[in-house]
C-alpha cells in the first residue's frame, strides 16, 4: 500500500496524483457507442436484435421473447433457497422503510394579499433500470435502486438486463420480483441504454435511465442524457477508513477488502494518526489476503489505488476526507458523533466501529447507489427524491399582480424583453408608462 504523509511538502498534489481517475472513455469506445445508439434509435428493435446477438450471443427472432414473464420471476423467488429469500426480503423491508421517510409533500403558503405559492411534488411515469449482467450480477443493485423509485409512486419501472450466452442469475430474477419491477427484458450495454432512451416497438421510452454498469453502458447514459434524464456516471467503488488506531486491525483489513474486491481499480484508502496501526493494518492485509476469494484482484486494487494517510489528529483525517469525497467512509473513532460535523463531502458515512460498509451495501436501508470520484462534493446518494419533480405553483391576486407589474416591467424593459413588460403592465388597469 501507497504510504502518504499529511504533513510532508506537496501532499496535496500527491493526493491528488493518486485520486486521479479519468472517468471518460476513449475516442473508440464513443464511436463504437454512437453507431449503437443511432442504430437503434433509427431501426428499433431489429437493432436491438443485432447488437444482442452480436455481443450476448443470444439469437431470437423478436425482442418480445427477450421479455422475461412476472411468472418466471415469481418462480425464481419461489425456488431459491429460503435462506437466501429472507435475506432479500430483511434487504427489502429495511431498504423501503428508509426511503419512505424521504417521501417528499406538496405544499403551499398563501400571503397577506390573497396570493400563494408552493410546489407541486409529482413522481416520474417510467423509469428505466439497468442491471448488470455477465462479469457481476448485483440482486442488492435491483432493490437499491427500484425500491425508492416504487416508494417515490413510479407508475412502471422496465429493467433491462444482459444476458451472455442466455444465462440468467435467478437471485436477480427474484431480487427484480421482491422489487415489483413491471417489465424485464433480457438486453444489454449500450443498445439497452438506446432502447430506454428512444423507445423500440417493443421497449417502451423512459423518463430516466438508473443503475451501473460498463464503459459502454456509462458512455451511453452520459451521450443520451438530455433526451432521458439519468441518476449519474459512476466510477469504481472507493472507501476511505478514518480509525483512531484502536480497532481491530483485522476488521479494518477486511473493509479495504470489501471496496477493492470490486475491481482492479477500485480504491482504499485508511488514514489514521496511529503510524504504527498503519503498520497493524499491513500485517493485517498480508496475512488475510491469501485467504480472499478474489485475492488477485484485491491485491491489484490495492496496489494500484489503495494508500494509507498519516495525519496528526482526527481533524486532519476530516479535512483529507474532504479532499477525497469519497463514495463510503467509515468513521472507525471512540466518537464518531464529534467527528461526523467535519465530514462535508462523502456518499455515504458509517458510524463507529462496529458498521462496517458492507452492511451498507446489503441490508443496511439506505441506498448503495452512491457518488464516486469525487463526485460527492456536489451530489447525493439517489433516493427517492431522484424520482420525484418539483413544479413551482404561482397564485396571484389581482392586488398582488399589480403590486408586481412596475418591477416586472422595469426589469423586462432593462433585458429588452417588451413583451414581458406589457403583460404584465396589461394586467394594471391604472397602468401609466
Amino acid at each position: 500500500m501507497k504510504i502518504l504523509d499529511a504533513a510532508a511538502a506537496g501532499f496535496a498534489v500527491e493526493l491528488r496524483t493518486a485520486l486521479a481517475w479519468d472517468t471518460l472513455s476513449s475516442p473508440e469506445i464513443e464511436k463504437r457507442v454512437q453507431e449503437i445508439l443511432q442504430d437503434v434509435k433509427q431501426r428499433g428493435d431489429d437493432a436491438v436484435l443485432h447488437w444482442t446477438r452480436t455481443f450476448d450471443k443470444v439469437d431470437v427472432a423478436s425482442v418480445t421473447a427477450l421479455k422475461i414473464s412476472p411468472e418466471r420471476m415469481q418462480a425464481s423467488l419461489r425456488n431459491l433457497p429460503p435462506v437466501q429469500v429472507e435475506a432479500l426480503r430483511t434487504a427489502a423491508d429495511r431498504i423501503r422503510s428508509y426511503h419512505e421517510k424521504q417521501l417528499q409533500a406538496s405544499w403551499r403558503y398563501t400571503d397577506a394579499d390573497g396570493s400563494s405559492y408552493g410546489q407541486q411534488i409529482t413522481p416520474l411515469d417510467r423509469v428505466g433500470m439497468y442491471v448488470p449482467g455477465g462479469k457481476a450480477n448485483y440482486p442488492s443493485t435491483v432493490l437499491m435502486d427500484a425500491i425508492p423509485a416504487k416508494v417515490a409512486g413510479v407508475k412502471e419501472i422496465i429493467a433491462t438486463l444482459p444476458t451472455p450466452g442466455g444465462v440468467v442469475n435467478e437471485l436477480v430474477l427474484a431480487a427484480l420480483a421482491l422489487a415489483e419491477v413491471d417489465q424485464v427484458f433480457t438486453v444489454g450495454g449500450a443498445q439497452a441504454v438506446a432502447a430506454l432512451a428512444y423507445g423500440t416497438a417493443t421497449i417502451p421510452a423512459v423518463d430516466k435511465i438508473v443503475g451501473p454498469g460498463n464503459i459502454y453502458v456509462a458512455t451511453a447514459k452520459k451521450a443520451v442524457f438530455g433526451q432521458v434524464g439519468i441518476d449519474m456516471v459512476a466510477g469504481p467503488s472507493e472507501i476511505l477508513v478514518i480509525c483512531d488506531g484502536q480497532t481491530d486491525a483485522d476488521w479494518i483489513a477486511m473493509d479495504l477488502f470489501s471496496q477493492a474486491e470490486h475491481d482492479e481499480d477500485a480504491q482504499s484508502i485508511l488514514v489514521s494518526p496511529d503510524a504504527a496501526f498503519l503498520d497493524k493494518v499491513q500485517a493485517s492485509i498480508n496475512r488475510l489476503l491469501p485467504t480472499m476469494e478474489r485475492a488477485a484482484i484485491i491485491e491489484a486494487s490495492l496496489t494500484r489505488r489503495g494508500m494509507f494517510i498519516k495525519v496528526r489528529d482526527l481533524a486532519e483525517a476530516a479535512a483529507v476526507c474532504n479532499l477525497v469525497a469519497p463514495e463510503h467512509v467509515e468513521l472507525s473513532v471512540a466518537d464518531p458523533e464529534a467527528l461526523l460535523p467535519l465530514i462535508r463531502h462523502a456518499g455515504a458515512i458509517f458510524m463507529g466501529r462496529y458498521t462496517s460498509e458492507a452492511l451498507g451495501d446489503y441490508c443496511a436501508g439506505p441506498s448503495h447507489v452512491l457518488p464516486t470520484s469525487g463526485t460527492a462534493r456536489f451530489s447525493s446518494a439517489l433516493g427517492v427524491y431522484d424520482f420525484q419533480k418539483r413544479s413551482s405553483v404561482i397564485y396571484c391576486s389581482a392586488k398582488t399582480s399589480v403590486q408586481l407589474a412596475k418591477p416586472t416591467s422595469v426589469l423586462a424593459r432593462a433585458e429588452s424583453l417588451t413583451a414581458h413588460a406589457r403583460s404584465a403592465e396589461l394586467r394594471d388597469p391604472d397602468w401609466k408608462a
